[in-house]
């Protein structure tokens, strides 16, 4: 067998690569390109000995139609890019760049002896509902188009897929709509060669949710879902099962309330068992709604505790992942707090109960008001460095009136954009992208940034102007990690 079945015997044989997994970092393959396999999932091919992440691939300036992208890694960290799996086809009924190709998941099917790709396939006004399926010889591709079907001839939006590692059943997860006749989730068995849908196992009653994935321990089923809120995030929550036809927990939210899960959605999850220990990531996505091409990454290890029968998430800056061991660990940074960093312009700081130091940098408008950290350490490699923030967006934003999520009638603004400059090298501006969090509530964004070696090292962080004036959010703190390995 080679397929998602095994992927606990054959990680073992795997050797983990060392390098870091960050959060909504700026993730780029072996080319130096932006990573861009939004709302997919990860397969582990044996015969290969590689993972392989399939994601809808996004055109700048375009919602749809650009494919589906694919990459491979030993490590879940280090990924090289191997173009579209399945690529638009001009004119075609329903692969064109006109249609809707979502959440692909990719499947090995014994069976077939062949890698089967399914995802929501629909037109552009959302009114197919299908599911897509294509396939190929090899998890690389390229992907043959075989059909879109209504699934047992019902409905199919937001898809998941799921195989269970004890008996290499598969299973499709699916949202059957937004209308009044919808809002259900669909939990339904595939047959022995992932070919078609067989019938129904569970369904997910009114909830109104969609983004599902399903996590599988020894002892239990776990179910992530995500509330509608388009491109939104939101409060992602969990049911628990003994069995995949219930009964079913009542739900509850996995991430501290109002950071709407680190802002991310969820879309995937993956087991993975090592020699020393198992763990379960959450495979999440932090769109942009401004440019959704350039959305981002959430991938975070999840806390499951059997008896207490509870699963939750907590946030790490940086963390180091052994795909072989099974084991990962927290990267230790430097922190360094507002109460030092000196303020210039309008700049200041603000008295905050809730703020490391009982302050807050606030006023960060403009190349002239500026908050700078000092005395900080480099190596002289690049590093990433978290600017840990709160944006209430209870400014105005350009022309355009801010809403946080507490504002009736207030329009979702989804980041604050800031200039960080090393050093003083204003030739050499990196933007900061902070997205919304809620009041007293701390967020962070990475970005990776090269520091020179040594203890001299400032960083300043201002608004920044690109035809409007963007301003920056209030800062409480930036932790500087150590250079990868």
């Amino acid at each position: 067998m080679r397929g998602l079945q095994t992927l606990s015997t054959v990680l073992l044989a795997v050797a983990a690569q060392g390098k870091y997994i960050v959060p909504g970092g700026r993730w780029r393959d072996t080319e130096g390109n932006l990573v861009n396999a939004h709302a997919g999932g990860v397969t582990f091919d044996e015969k290969s000995g590689k993972f392989w992440w399939f994601g809808e691939h996004k055109i700048e300036g375009q919602e749809e139609g650009g494919g589906v992208s694919v990459y491979s890694s030993e490590d879940l960290a280090t990924w090289e890019a191997h173009g579209l799996a399945l690529e638009p086809i001009e004119g075609h009924e329903y692969i064109s760049p006109e249609n809707v190709i979502q959440r692909p998941k990719v499947v090995y099917s014994e069976e077939a002896d062949q890698w089967h790709m399914w995802w929501h396939a629909d037109n552009s006004t959302y009114g197919w509902l299908l599911q897509g399926l294509a396939t190929s010889d090899n998890p690389a591709g390229p992907y043959t188009f075989v059909d879109a079907t209504a699934p047992l001839g019902n409905w199919s939006q937001d898809f998941g897929l799921f195989t269970d590692y004890k008996d290499g059943r598969s299973y499709a997860l699916y949202s059957n709509g937004d209308s009044v006749e919808g809002r259900d989730i669909y939990l339904s068995r595939f047959n022995d060669n992932v070919t078609a849908l067989e019938d129904v196992v569970h369904r997910f009653p009114k909830f109104d949710l969609e983004a599902p994935t399903i996590i599988q321990t020894e002892k239990s089923y776990w179910a992530l879902m995500s509330h509608k809120t388009g491109y939104r995030p939101n409060n992602v929550v969990a049911f628990r099962a003994d069995s995949l036809d219930g009964p079913w927990s009542q739900p509850w939210i996995v991430a501290p309330l109002n950071t709407r899960t680190f802002n991310s959605q969820s879309g995937f999850s993956l087991r993975i068992k090592g020699t020393k220990k198992t763990t379960y990531l959450y495979m999440g996505d932090q769109w942009d709604s401004n440019s959704l091409w350039e959305s981002r990454y959430i991938w975070l290890p999840m806390e499951i505790d059997e008896r207490k029968k509870t699963l939750e998430l907590a946030w790490h800056d940086v963390y180091d992942l052994n795909v072989k061991t099974g084991e990962w660990k927290p990267v230790k940074g430097k922190t360094y707090t507002t109460g030092k960093a000196k303020t210039n312009g309008e700049a200041y700081k603000q008295e905050a109960n809730f703020a490391t130091d009982g302050v807050i940098l606030t006023g960060i408008y403009g190349n002239d008001s500026t908050v700078t950290f000092e005395g900080i350490e480099g190596t002289g490699k690049p590093q990433w460095v978290s600017f840990y923030y709160q944006n209430i967006d209870d400014m105005g934003f350009g022309d355009q009136p801010q809403g946080s999520p507490d504002r009736i009638g207030g329009p979702w603004q989804l980041r604050r954009i800031s200039s960080v400059v090393v050093n003083g090298k204003t030739e050499n501006v990196e933007t900061l992208y902070q997205r919304d969090s809620h009041k007293g509530i701390i967020l962070s964004t990475p970005l990776q940034l090269t520091l020179e070696k040594g203890r001299r090292n400032t960083i300043t962080v201002g608004g920044l102007y690109n035809g409007v004036d963007y301003k920056g959010a209030d800062l409480d703190r930036i932790v500087v990690y150590p250079s990868e390995k």
